[in-house]
């Protein structure tokens, strides 16, 4: 075989710039868009339509389902989106990403080759790197990627190894053609293979267009090929899932579910659904993807050598129409299989939209909690609904409800932090409970928007100034709220930076800390309890502001105490400065506590 090492290096580094360039490419239209992208992800799923649309949208722009996936497992992750709305979004993705293999058919194989184009783009988008904007570095960016992903495209096509000289390979491959159902799931094999390895299903639809394009396997199999990277992309998703809660899991196992069912589907009519792509393929450009094998094989050694290897002005007028003809095939090769993958996940997600719920109720079933995972880690307003309520007393009580669940939230929260403090840094379940606190401030920050965002709209309708003056209550409230949960995970953090510089506590200022949490825990219960009521008498008020005030003299006393244990040598200094960071974070969750109260004093006033 006449291919060495330093070819397949060349083809390595050939997949390697295309997978450069296409990360540059979306990394710079997501800069380019700014957050845009992620309010709209959060914005239009309120049902299966909008969220198929939305995945399909953002998808499209950004040029990665992996990206989009990943982007919608995070939000889930976050509580920012519900299980059933991922699955939409992820379903539009999946048609989203086809749009990726029609500019590689249309640039790489049609008429207009952008490969030779590269150089000059990347001369024009040169100053705008450099530019002091942000807005048009990321362009730069952005045409950089897109100049890179074809010029990779190129160096693909000429370090491929070539047929007529490796008729081994080829022989090899057609050991797996014409062999019904078999064949199909041998390529389809290949291609999850392929796009697992890879990581990218964008790159290795590029390899499967070359692979048809130059005649190694039948139009058939790049098909199956083809469905095969749809399923390996879903791997993607899955890794991201891992180190994620169960919603997130069960986020990317739809995705997975999702695409085994549409290619067992596809499977079932295969031979049909490619002899439709095939027939509009052919009505279209007269020349059919199915015929590329048999014109290859009319070729000569030296024909094929000459039209692949020489331009047009170098050959005799009959090689030049054979040369026309091969390019037609390649064209027409390509767009048939964009068209495959296109038609496929449009037909999938038309017949699958319909089972969302049911895909939801599978996943619920297959991926369960582990004994000690959370549930209800994810974020669902309890009493606000998407619409105002009929009046606006209404609204204004099921704001304040909302405020009690977003005190409890924030009360497990501490929960977590207390027993981070109490546990060895070294324990594998550290790291967990840390990530689970930093997600619970992620929905505590989203709780404080949407309650907020509500009650703006509350505000907007005719109120009484009593009403008025609770709407101002609750909003506060909140805010202080949201800052006892930042207390919470800035502790987290703190503990954090103590496992890294890997710092262990005496017994001592463990017992001070905790003394400090349960100060803390009678401030919360306190305000709970206020909260419920939703009313504060004089005495309440003076019980809440004794508290406060136990806690602020506590820590005086550890502040002073720890100097004079430091003098005594009975910690380390480094020990001292992150307990007094804690300590001092526990002062300024009593004083936020005592702010929610003070907020219900002016309310009933």
């Amino acid at each position: 075989m006449d291919y060495s090492f330093f070819d397949f290096l060349k083809l390595l580094g050939s997949m390697a710039l295309f997978l450069y360039g296409m990360k540059t490419m979306s990394e710079g239209l997501q800069k380019l868009t700014g957050n845009k992208l992620r309010n709209i992800l959060s914005a239009m799923t309120k049902n299966r339509l909008t969220g198929v649309l939305t995945g399909l949208l953002i998808t499209a722009l950004i040029q990665s389902s992996t990206a989009t996936t990943i982007m919608v497992v995070s939000f889930v992750n976050a509580g920012l989106l519900s299980l059933v709305q991922s699955i939409g979004v992820i379903m539009g993705a999946n048609i989203g990403t086809t749009l990726t293999a029609w500019i590689i058919a249309f640039f790489g194989f049609g008429k207009l080759s952008i490969g030779t184009l590269s150089i000059p783009l990347m001369g024009l988008a040169l100053p705008l790197i450099f530019s002091s904007k942000n807005g048009r570095k990321s362009l730069g960016e952005f045409v950089f990627g897109f100049a890179f992903l074809f010029m990779g495209l190129d160096m693909l096509q000429n370090s491929m190894p070539d047929l007529q000289n490796n008729p081994e390979v080829l022989a090899f491959l057609q050991n797996f053609t014409d062999r019904g159902v078999i064949s199909v799931l041998f390529f389809l094999l290949v291609g999850t293979i392929l796009t697992v390895i890879v990581q990218s299903s964008s790159a290795t639809v590029a390899l499967t267009l070359i692979m048809a394009a130059k005649g190694w396997i039948d139009f058939p199999s790049a098909a199956a090929m083809v469905m095969g990277e749809n399923l390996g992309t879903t791997l993607t998703a899955n890794i991201a899932a891992i180190p994620a809660n169960i919603s997130a899991k069960r986020a990317a196992f739809a995705h997975f579910i999702f695409n085994v069912v549409g290619l067992v589907w596809l499977t079932i009519v295969f031979q049909y659904f490619v002899e439709l792509v095939d027939s509009i393929i052919g009505n279209m450009t007269s020349f059919y993807p199915s015929g590329m094998t048999s014109f290859l094989n009319s070729l000569s050694p030296e024909e094929y050598s000459q039209i692949t290897t020489l331009s047009k002005s170098e050959l005799s007028p009959a090689l030049a129409t054979l040369q026309d003809q091969y390019l037609s095939y390649q064209a027409s090769t390509s767009y048939g299989l964009s068209l495959f993958h296109t038609l496929y996940n449009i037909c999938n997600v038309a017949i699958m939209i319909w089972f969302v719920k049911l895909y939801e109720k599978i996943c619920l079933a297959v991926i369960r909690p582990k004994k000690g995972e959370e549930e209800d880690e994810e974020f669902v307003l309890q009493y606000i609904s998407t619409g105002m309520a009929s009046t606006a007393e209404l609204s204004i009580l099921q704001a304040e409800k909302e405020e009690e669940v977003y005190v409890q939230r924030v009360k497990k929260m501490f929960g977590f932090v207390k027993k981070s403090t109490n546990m060895d840094h070294h324990d594998k379940k550290f790291l967990k409970l840390y990530n689970r606190t930093e997600k619970y401030e992620d929905i505590c920050d989203r709780m404080e928007v949407e309650i907020g965002s509500y009650l703006g709209k509350v505000s907007e309708g005719r109120l009484s100034n009593q009403s008025k003056e609770r709407v101002r209550s609750i909003l506060r409230g909140v805010t202080e709220i949201e800052s006892i949960a930042d207390s919470s995970c800035n502790i987290a953090r703190h503990l954090k930076r103590k496992m890294e510089a890997d710092v262990v506590f005496e017994k001592i200022i463990i017992d001070n800390i905790n003394s400090m949490y349960d100060l803390l825990d009678k401030a919360i219960e306190n305000m709970q309890t206020l909260l419920k009521n939703q009313r504060i008498t004089e005495s309440e008020l003076v019980e809440s502001k004794h508290i406060e005030s136990s806690i602020n003299e506590k820590r005086n006393l550890l502040k002073r105490e720890n100097v004079e244990n430091l003098n005594q040598n009975r910690y380390s200094y480094q020990n001292g400065v992150f307990y007094m960071d804690i300590i001092s974070e526990c002062e300024r969750m009593g004083d936020y506590i005592m702010n929610v109260v003070e907020s219900l004093e002016v309310k009933h006033n």
